[in-house]
């Protein structure tokens, strides 16, 4: 029952469609969609290796610094811990592709690649949204807030109408205590996608934190509506049941949570909670068990809660 966990939530790395140039090689486009569908299907290392050579086929590249002859040549050398210097771009599309390898690059927890790529993207394209989305992504998660920051709003400045931007910026906005700026980001946001689940989930979980209980059930189930594998939904509106004393049915919110994604240890502390308030202490100890395992960062937390959890109990 954390206030927030921004890990938990997700922000909305955004994939850039081919918006190819007329010289883009036929052969780089074909790549390119191959990386979106391995993507799309979860194979991130096939997904790399489209982008990569998608990247090669549209840019020139000499790892020793010299121009190349012929752009795969290099092809073992490219990758995002290439020197940028020796890379000469022939082709805007180039940008494309490394803002979505720079995604591909961060599901597969490689940040300072996901960084470089998207530096990469900046320096190709400086107005291209998208790059300044992801690199704001990578600076929050690297703990430089200022630059953060920057970035999103750097992005909203180029393209106002990318709703994923007002969505990540507004998930910036809650971990700094901002409420108030996020929910003008999420509506927003659903101005411009009414359709996104992620968006509907978030602002679930700002309503949560501002005690709207009915308000944020509504969002989480508009959320599942539309994405009905959303662990995140689940999580919050099971926390919000917790809330409001509907145990049974957070219990089962946070099982299908974890169905969803078993590596989601705030779901199995809340779900514990939720079974002791319903007297279960055997199967809540086993969710404690595996919070705390999963993230014994979550240790003094579980304790007060448990305690809160004990008090309420006492005064049943």
């Amino acid at each position: 029952m954390r206030k927030y966990h921004p890990v938990l939530i997700g922000f909305a790395l955004v994939f850039v469609f081919i918006n190819a140039q007329a010289q883009t090689p036929n052969s780089a486009k074909r790549f390119f969609e191959h990386g979106q569908k391995n993507f799309a299907g979860g194979n991130l290392e096939a997904a790399f290796e489209d982008y990569s050579r998608a990247i090669e086929i549209s840019s020139r590249l000499d790892a020793r610094g010299n121009s190349a002859t012929d752009p795969l040549s290099a092809a073992n050398e490219f990758n995002s811990r290439s020197a940028l210097d020796h890379v000469s771009v022939i082709d805007p599309f180039t940008a494309i592709a490394y803002t979505n390898r720079g995604v591909v690059r961060y599901r597969q927890h490689f940040i300072d690649d996901a960084m470089a790529d998207f530096n990469a993207a900046i320096r190709i394209s400086p107005r291209l949204a998208a790059a300044y989305l992801g690199r704001g992504f990578i600076y929050r998660v690297k703990g430089d807030f200022d630059s953060a920051g920057a970035d999103f709003d750097r992005a909203i400045s180029i393209d106002p109408r990318l709703a994923e931007a007002y969505t990540d910026r507004a998930d910036f906005r809650i971990e700094k205590g901002d409420l108030e700026g996020a929910l003008k980001d999420l509506d927003r946001a659903l101005a411009l996608k009414p359709s996104s689940a992620q968006t509907h989930s978030l602002l679930g979980h700002v309503r949560l934190l501002k005690n709207e209980f009915d308000s944020a059930i509504a969002s989480f189930d508009r959320a599942l509506e539309l994405n009905p594998q959303s662990a995140s939904a689940y999580h919050g509106r099971g926390t919000t049941r917790v809330k409001r004393g509907d145990l049974e049915l957070a219990v089962a919110d946070f099982t299908r949570a974890l169905e969803l994604n078993p590596d989601l240890s705030l779901s199995y502390m809340n779900r514990g909670l939720a079974l002791m308030l319903q007297g279960k202490d055997l199967e809540a100890q086993k969710d404690f068990e595996r919070c705390v395992t999963m993230d014994p960062g979550l240790s003094a937390e579980l304790r007060s809660r448990i305690e809160l959890a004990k008090q309420v109990r006492a005064k049943e």
